[in-house]
């Protein structure tokens, strides 16, 4: 019966025509252009393969869509009490003797610095303005600098440490934005050109909760146009560890600039990769959050039910130390939510319950390869690792994702296809977001519901398998549709580096998945593996 289906979709697919498309498109109110149609055809046929994929998978009438654009469960229960945290800022933290060494400390390591006023924040903030202006170019990570900004902010946190009013961890310390994050005064260009000279008279909640922890803004840096990719209306963002090389994206200024030391740490988000992509790539230690966790308000929309902020960092304590400063709600983000973030340093990683993918690690038949080498790391560590098969096969069976941020991203940038502002676009070949947006423009609303439905089912499944476990580690790259499904579910989740791949020299990575709202765990466990390991303090060459 299914080769049936799908040799009648065939069938109807070779019997397509551009003027079909042309048609359809009359009916919902919408004009291309003939070069537009053409670019469109491969691509509208290829969404009718997967929409009889989805025909297939049965659903009851009592399967009840997403659209609350929450990761919630009926029954869920979640802690609701914040315990204390108790930070664990080093004593006895001194200056380099190189002063370039000081573009890796970690923000506790900073923290130390300027809370025991071996160094002003003012001092520090100069220092990587300075490291900016000299590799950003290189490394084309950096959109604006931000540095009459940066320099009033650090004068105001020196005054108050100066009174006895230490904010915490990451008062004075410096860092960057990506540039889809609203602040006012300042460009937020989206790294599109249409948008280039963009000012949004607002203050995006995650730099307001940085200004409140008293941290210190140095810059806009680069995303992928609109946040796809590495590519931006000024160039391709550079990987540190290979120049020829792009950093990834679409958060890819923040990774680059992070891992050349340009910052101690950036704020990126992720509706699919964004996060943990660049991070894999460049080597970074990227947290992204569960879906609701930290406010997007300020943020520019690309999908409501899939679009999270998270930090970007050299490590998984300094990534605990923003997280705790950034995660909450300020009311205007309807799917955000304050949850208790109870973190402790200090947790004996054995009692945690780790769980590895087996499925997925036995698709890695060299078991030489880093990912096997983290499994032998937590073991020497004393961790008794579960497996588990993580459900893909079986539950996966159609491009789930594809419907739904296909439909939402058209929907956010209505109007940038509607009135051809697509056209002025850097990038305009078929992977593109104007050809992208066009081919949404033909899916009807039932498959974007329907795809909502069976994202249900699915969050349902990840759900069950999690039950028990407290992290999960599964491969970065390879292990078929993971980041997909975690994006759709709304799960945690930590890519951090573990070495190096022998062919081309770059950084190779792990991912760890939590439960919904349990970052801590998470920061823990990615704590401990760091601990044992060098790989967070192994930083590129030519900008050391």
């Amino acid at each position: 019966m299914l080769f049936c289906t799908i040799s009648l979709a065939v069938s109807a697919q070779d019997t397509m025509t551009v003027k079909d498309i042309r048609a359809a498109a009359r009916l919902i109110d919408i004009d291309f252009t003939q070069k537009e149609l053409d670019t469109m055809y491969s691509g509208v046929k290829e969404n009718l393969l997967n929409y009889v994929l989805m025909h297939k998978q049965s659903l009851n009438n009592d399967v009840p869509m997403s659209l609350w654009q929450s990761p919630l469960l009926p029954g869920m229960v979640f802690p609701e009490k914040q315990e204390k945290i108790n930070w664990r800022i080093p004593a006895n933290v001194n200056l380099p003797a190189n002063r370039n060494q000081l573009a890796f400390y970690t923000i506790g390591q900073l923290a130390s610095l300027i809370k025991n006023k071996k160094i002003s924040s003012l001092e520090l903030t100069k220092f990587f303005i300075d490291r900016i202006k000299k590799y950003g170019d290189t490394l084309q990570c950096i959109i604006s600098l931000t540095e009459e900004l940066a320099l009033q902010q650090a004068e105001q946190a020196d005054a108050e440490i100066a009174a006895g009013h230490y904010r915490g961890p990451l008062h004075g310390i410096p860092y960057g934005l990506k540039d889809l994050f609203a602040v006012k005064g300042t460009k937020t260009t989206w790294g599109a050109k249409p948008y280039k000279e963009q000012v949004i008279d607002t203050d995006a909640f995650v730099y307001s909760q940085l200004k409140k922890a008293g941290a210190v803004l140095l810059g806009k840096f680069t995303l992928g146009a609109l946040a796809m990719g590495d590519y931006w209306f000024g160039g391709r963002t550079k990987n540190p560890w290979n120049l020829k090389m792009g950093s990834s994206g679409s958060s890819a200024g923040s990774t680059s600039a992070t891992v050349a030391g340009l910052v101690p740490f950036a704020i990126g988000t992720e509706t699919w990769g964004s996060i943990v992509s660049p991070s894999s790539t460049c080597g970074a230690t990227g947290l992204r959050p569960t879906f609701g966790s930290v406010s997007r308000s300020g943020a520019m929309t690309l999908s409501w039910s899939l679009d999270k902020v998270g930090p970007i960092c050299r490590n998984a304590e300094d990534a605990a130390y923003v997280f705790d400063a950034i995660h909450g709600t300020d009311g205007l983000d309807m799917s955000a939510v304050k949850r208790p973030f109870n973190y402790d340093p200090d947790t004996d990683i054995r009692k945690l319950k780790v769980a590895y993918a087996k499925n997925y690690f036995d698709k890695i038949k060299d078991t030489g390869r880093n990912e096997w080498k983290v499994l032998e790391t937590y073991r020497k560590m004393g961790v008794n690792l579960i497996p588990v098969d993580f459900p893909d096969s079986g539950v996966y069976n159609f491009n789930i994702m594809d419907v739904v941020i296909s439909a939402e991203c058209a929907a956010a940038f209505d109007e940038f296809t509607r009135y051809n502002i697509d056209d002025e676009m850097t990038r305009q070949d078929k992977y593109a977001w104007p050809n992208s947006f066009r081919v949404a423009r033909v899916m009807p609303a039932v498959e974007y519901i329907n795809a909502n439905r069976h994202r249900y089912l699915l969050m349902q499944k990840v759900n069950e398998m999690m039950k028990g476990i407290d992290v999960l580690i599964c491969p970065t790259r390879g292990s078929g549709n993971q980041s997909a499904i975690t994006n759709l579910t709304g799960h945690p989740v930590l890519c951090m580096p573990t070495g190096f791949d022998n062919r081309f020299h770059l950084p190779t990575s792990i991912t760890l998945i939590g439960n919904l709202y349990d970052e801590a765990h998470l920061l823990e466990a990615a704590k401990a593996y760091q601990k044992n390991t060098e790989w967070d303090d192994t930083h590129p060459a030519m900008f050391q």
